[in-house]
Order: structure tokens, then sequence, then C-alpha cells
């Protein structure tokens, strides 16, 4: 494509969202450039040549909202199925449903919860830190220091490699907690996997005839040779954008090593958490789970080891320390001054986006900031 109307920097859902939309309702003429031999991101998925297991090649994927638009829009590219994710936690070797609910404050204390004496507990904790202000003071808050110390620090510290006090509490209040025996992980109305993988859903949303797609191109390198005419949505590291010019943001990446199993079930559900610092991996995946109509007597699973992200490593999660935050103040301020480039996703805004999320936030940039330069 030599001269497009659009440069989008990227194939994740946020990326992927933006070019769909421009191409389809604004008939815009779009150019996806991703920088992976794959489309989709993190979400990739595909299919395990001798078991046909669908691998979350990035670690599980569930898709999760609340958002009615959200839910509709993206059934035009793909078929959901009934799944809802239901997370294990083994703790000093007894296993526990996660989040915490009727049944892991039961046996955790060895009593017989009931709703209302849940909820006096949960009320009680209240009353620790009125008013937290970091990870460590709200989880305490949440669920009190004996659960906190079993189920949250220590595996906070292998995910992060950061003292929870140094967190923001945002990233725990993701997590709820539960005055009843409800084992789902996610609370929103809409769930599932999609049937045929995350792959076949992106490749639907970029096979419009006026997108073209780009793999293997590092938009960085080739940026000025690329018109300067086209409109850019970039989706990449902000930091890495503008060179580190204030230094790198703070990234977790994970490293996975995938196993394929001789046995039909190895865990009982898709995801265990691994809290206790003893064990050297955060989760166990199994994949097979995700899509229960799977039958196979193989099965296959996936260690998850959370680290710091090297520069040429693939950033997961922003650690957004105070000193992140500074510098993405930095950041962002240039990235105002850019004429003609707008930054978002996970990457470009420094966020943890689940799907939903960036889906929803790239409708809201189209909407707002792409569509009224064109029409």
């Amino acid at each position: 494509m030599k001269n497009p109307d659009l440069i989008v920097v990227g194939s994740g859902f946020f990326g992927s969202t933006i070019a769909n939309l421009a191409a389809d309702l604004l008939d815009l003429k779009v150019l996806v450039l991703e920088k992976r031999n794959h489309v989709g991101g993190n979400a990739y998925s595909e299919k395990d040549p001798i078991t046909g297991i669908e691998i979350h090649k990035y670690g599980s994927h569930i898709f999760h909202t609340n958002q009615k638009d959200v839910w509709e829009y993206i059934h035009q590219f793909t078929e959901i199925n009934n799944y809802r994710h239901k997370v294990k936690s083994i703790h000093a070797g007894q296993n526990y449903d996660f989040p915490i609910n009727l049944s892991t404050l039961s046996k955790f204390f060895s009593s017989n919860y009931n709703p209302q004496s849940a909820k006096d507990l949960f009320d009680e904790f209240k009353n620790i830190f009125p008013n937290p202000q970091n990870f460590e003071e709200k989880a305490i808050s949440m669920i009190g220091l004996e659960l906190y110390e079993a189920f949250i620090k220590n595996y906070t510290y292998k995910q992060w490699q950061v003292d929870p006090k140094k967190l923001p509490s945002s990233i725990i209040s993701r997590i709820p907690t539960r005055t009843n025996f409800n084992s789902d992980y996610f609370e929103d109305k809409y769930q599932g996997i999609p049937i045929h993988g995350y792959t076949e859903w992106i490749t639907k949303m970029l096979s419009h005839e006026n997108i073209t797609l780009e793999l293997g191109v590092d938009f960085l390198k080739i940026r000025d040779k690329l018109p300067d005419n086209s409109f850019i949505v970039y989706t990449g590291p902000i930091d890495k954008y503008f060179n580190y010019q204030f230094g790198h943001l703070g990234w977790r990446t994970i490293d996975f090593e995938l196993n394929r199993l001789n046995v039909s079930d190895f865990q009982g559900v898709a995801v265990i958490n691994y809290p206790d610092l003893e064990v050297n991996y955060t989760r166990i995946h199994e994949f097979k789970h995700l899509n229960p109509s799977t039958e196979i007597d193989q099965t296959l699973i996936m260690y998850e080891y959370s680290r710091v992200a090297d520069r040429d490593d693939e950033p997961y999660y922003p650690i957004n320390t105070e000193d992140d935050r500074r510098k993405l103040s930095q950041y962002r301020e240039l990235a105002s001054l850019e004429r003609r480039v707008l930054f978002g996703g996970r990457l470009g805004s420094y966020k943890y986006l689940d799907m939903h999320m960036a889906i929803a936030s790239a409708r809201t940039m189209f909407l707002n900031q792409i569509r009224p330069m064109y029409v």
C-alpha cells in the first residue's frame, strides 16, 4: 500500500479494532504493521498439531465484559462458547477457591462461614486501613493480614518482584471478594472463549478489502520511510517510540514452559495459582479446559514464570511505580505534541487493559479522535 490514509502499528485488539472501524465505516485505506510474525498480540492462539488443543501462546485469555455494545461488536467476527473461568490457588499443599469466597474462608479458618459472618469479617478488615495508600494496605483492608500473606503477598512479589507497598492499590482492586460460594473468577455478564481461537477472530477483523497487513515489520526502524501525510495510531511501547528519552518504563514479562502429557486431565481446571515462594512459577495453565468440548487422552500444560522485562523482551504488565508514573507524565507530554500520531493500547498508554477494555478504548478513540478528522 503506497499511500495509506491510516497506518496502525500493532495488530492486538486495540490496533485491530481501529483498523477495522476505519476501513469499514470511513472507507479508509489502512496499513497495519505488526512486528511479530503473527496477529493478535498477546492474545494469539494456535492449534497444537498433535492434540488439536488450542494453545494460548502467551497465557490463558478469557474474554469478559459487561458492555453490551462491545459484546455485540465482537460477534461480527467470532463465536463465543459459554466458558466461565474458575481459578484455584494452592497454598501449603491445600487447594482453595480464588478469588476468596465462603469456601475459601471456611477451609482456611477451619470454620463454617455464612454470608452474614463473612460480611462481618470483611467489614472488620476495612477498619485496619480505612484510607489505604498502596497495594498492601488495600489488600489487607479487603481480606485481612492472614489471607493476604497466604494468597496475595508472595504471589504478588513473584509476579512483580517489587515490594507490594510500592505498587498502586488499583492492581488488587480488580480482584473481588465474595460472601457466597460463587467460584467464578470474573463477575461480568458476558464471558467466554472464541470457539475457533483468537487468531481467527482477529484475522477476520483485519480481512477487510481496505486493510493491508504486513507482518514482521518493525515500525520504528522504517518510520522515516513512511508517507508524511499518513495518520498513525501507535500501539507499541510509548517510551520506545521516544527512544527512552526519559528512561525505561518498568514492565514485567513472562516466560512460558509448555509440556504435553499423556493424561486426559492434569489439574481439573484451566488455571491454578501458586502463591508460595517455595514454588518458582506463578501459575499452571491447562488449555483443554478452556474449550470443554475437547476430548483427547492427552493434555497440554504451561508453566508461567514472571520476571522484569529487559529491553528486548515482550512487555506484559506495567509495573507503575511512582518513578514510572513520573516518566510516563513526561512521555505523555511529548506524545501530545505529535501532530499526526495517536497513542493507544496497553503499551502505548502504559495501562493494564483487559481485551474488552482495549476494544472499548479503541472504539472511543475512533469515535472521538479519528472519525471527526474524516467526516
